[in-house]
């Protein structure tokens, strides 16, 4: 979160990605810094994933990331 934080005030576009089981940690974080980045979240666990099956996440995610990194929406 402090990396995007850091880019965004670059003036660099960036989205906060993480697994659905964070999504409170994001919200908290985010708080405690005062910053609210763009966010994805996509399933989880993750850590255990095969190539495929990272690649499958991943594509599912793609068009929202875009979309995200782009509008800002």
């Amino acid at each position: 979160m402090h990396d995007i934080a850091d880019l965004e005030r670059r003036g660099v576009p960036g989205v906060f990605v993480a697994s659905s089981v964070f999504v409170d940690a994001a919200q908290k974080q985010g708080e405690a810094i005062g910053f609210q980045p763009e966010r994805l979240f996509v399933e989880h666990p993750i850590q255990d994933r095969t190539d495929d099956e990272m690649i499958t996440i991943a594509d599912k995610a793609f068009d929202a990331l875009v979309e995200r990194i782009t509008s800002g929406s």
